[in-house]
Parts: C-alpha cells; structure tokens; sequence
C-alpha cells in the first residue's frame, strides 16, 4: 500500500485540526474533556451515531455523574439506562471496569494506556480515543469514519475489512498524528467522516483535506472504501408468550453470560424448523416452566435487525395450563404488573412488544 509523504502529512495535520476548531459539533464531553466523560461518550458511540447516543448519554450522567455512582449501581439499573443502545455486553463491562478502577485505581481513570487496555471492555479503540481526547496522547484511533476519510485521502482500494489492511489503517493513522494535538486531530478525523466524508454524497466542495485527497482527484470518492461484499443476514424466528396471572405478567432474566445477558425477557425461544410459531411457544414454555398453556392468542409479530441476524418476532398472550409450574432456564424470575414492566431493561424487540402492551 501506499503512505504519505511528509509534505502530506504536514498539511493534512494542518488544515484538519484548523478545520476541528472552526467546525466541531458542540457537545457536552468537550466542554471539560473530563476522562469520565469522554470515555462513556466513547462506549456509547461505538456503532451508534453522536444523534442517537445524546439523550442516553444526558441521562446516564445524570444517574451515574461519578465513576464510583456506577461501580455501586445494580445490574438492571446500568442495564435499563442502556436500554436501545444494544451491544449490552459494553455497558456490563463499563460497570465492571468502574470497578476496577475504584479498587485500584482509586476512583481515577488511569492515564498510561497499558493500563487502559487492562480494564474490561477497554480495547485498542478505546484505550486510544480516552488516551488522545481525555489526556491529549499521541495515540490513534480508527474507527468506520477515520477507515473511510484515510483509505479516500490514499486512494487505496483494498479491502478494508480485511485484518492485515486494517492494521495499515493504524499504522497511517497513527503517522499522521500531530505532536501536541492528538485531541484535536483525532476528533477532527472522525467529525470530518461524519459530517463531510460521509458513506454516500460526500461534501467533497468544503473538505478541508480536498488537496490532498487521491480518490478526489480521480473522481472515485464515492466507490471508497472498498469494504468487500456484505454478508448476508441469518434469519432466525422466534415465539414467546406474555403469560397472564390475574392482573401480572411473567418475566424472567437471561443469563449473565451470552447474548442479551442480564435483560429481561418474556419466555419462549427460536422456532426449529419445520415448526409453527403456534407449536414452538407450545413447546417452548414446556421445556422452560414445566407447563402447557391455555387460551393462547397471536397478537402481533415483531421484525428487528441486529448486526449479524434478523429477528421475527411472533408474540403471544395466554394462561397457565397443566403442568406443575418450576422455571429451570432463567437465574431470576418474577411476576409483575403490567404498568411495572416498564421499570426493568429489555432487548429492543421486548420493549416494543411491551410498548404495544401497556400504550
């Protein structure tokens, strides 16, 4: 591949931190550059956009404005806070670092990036992002923005998903940083992809690296970055049933590990094949609460994406039936009211079903 000479370098340093400071978007971890701060701004924005990630970042500081807040909270409560955002083995693993990092840290956030990395869900990304933005270390970070803005600048068409052309991503993204302002640059390289070089109609006109840009200058902008062909998304069905007793519902906790771990859920699970949704929750709360149901009723199906697999999800209401009622799959169960099921996190399909629920 390709690199940058040191004319480049120098310039792309230049124009892009001048362009930072006259354009950056005026948001709330910036204001300080607190380290708390910036890293829950980091986890939150990982495959979420600034947009979205606000309201749950306002909210999140105003329960937990301390790290030792926290370290001290309940799972459900981190957990419910979460709620939308997905990727919840993040925020569990915020939970346990804030732990860490008040039993040995005493309560500070360590400014040596090794010691970053040592925290849990702390990987080279994020350690990078708190190392440069929080303390103004000569670290990189690459992210989808930075890979998109770097491989349009070189003009390279390799295959960015590929492991060994994402370590050049770090390597030039890591050479181009300028002594004295990581925080600037590496802001500047991710607001530039997000608000300028953006995936589909980049705003080529008014990007400050538009000299130096390779793919600019022969006009293939918008074929870059060659991120290879997509993989197709699992497709997987799945039934579970809102199970009435008197004026409660049942629900109970997945568990601590795993896909989803430590929300809550409404009992059932994936269709096998060749299988009804009707004959799967039958099947379903048998094998997980030792009963068969009665006065089953489909009431709606819930379609939602994830990175990897898309789910439908077919909902049912119905009773107890025969059957000696004892759960054996969830580590805690409950029955609640209808109006409380807003109190505890859900994955995203549960909260709508429960939204549809309760109005």
């Amino acid at each position: 591949m390709k690199s940058f000479s040191e004319q480049d370098r120098q310039s792309i340093r230049k124009h892009l931190v001048h362009w930072f400071n006259e354009n950056q978007r005026d948001l709330p971890w910036r204001k300080t550059y607190d380290p708390y701060q910036v890293w829950i701004s980091e986890i939150m924005l990982q495959q979420t956009q600034v947009k979205t990630a606000l309201p749950y970042y306002d909210r999140w500081m105003t329960a937990f404005p301390t790290i030792a807040s926290v370290a001290k909270a309940s799972e459900d409560e981190v957990l419910k806070l979460w709620e939308g955002l997905g990727y919840y083995s993040r925020v569990r693993n915020l939970q346990k670092a804030a732990q860490v990092i008040m039993d040995k840290h005493q309560g500070k956030i360590p400014t040596r990036f090794e010691e970053l990395l040592e925290l849990p869900g702390i990987g080279r990304y994020s350690a990078g992002a708190v190392s440069s933005i929080a303390f103004n270390q000569e670290k990189p970070v690459v992210d989808g923005n930075v890979i998109r803005v770097l491989a349009r600048l070189i003009g390279t068409t390799e295959n960015t998903r590929l492991p060994k052309n994402v370590e050049q991503f770090w390597n030039w993204a890591e050479a181009l940083i300028p002594t004295g302002h990581a925080r600037e640059f590496n802001q500047g390289m991710m607001e530039l992809g997000a608000l300028v070089c953006t995936p589909a109609n980049p705003k080529c006109g008014t990007c400050p690296l538009a000299k130096q840009c390779v793919a600019y200058a022969k006009g293939i902008q918008e074929q870059l970055p060659n991120r290879g062909e997509s993989e197709a998304k699992i497709k997987i069905q799945v039934s579970v049933a809102v199970i009435r007793k008197g004026d409660k519902v049942f629900i109970q906790k997945r568990p601590s590990h795993g896909l989803m771990a430590g929300l809550w859920e409404f009992p059932g699970g994936k269709t096998n094949a060749g299988e009804t949704s009707l004959k799967a929750i039958h099947r379903e709360i048998r094998e997980e609460l030792g009963v068969g149901l009665k006065n089953v009723k489909k009431i709606r199906t819930i379609k939602h994406g994830y990175t990897k697999f898309h789910v439908d999800l077919h909902c049912f209401t119905a009773e107890l039936g025969e059957g000696t009622f004892k759960p054996t799959v969830a580590e805690e169960y409950k029955w609640v009211s209808m109006d409380s099921l807003k109190k505890y996190p859900f994955s995203a399909p549960g909260r709508k079903l429960i939204d549809g629920l309760t109005g």
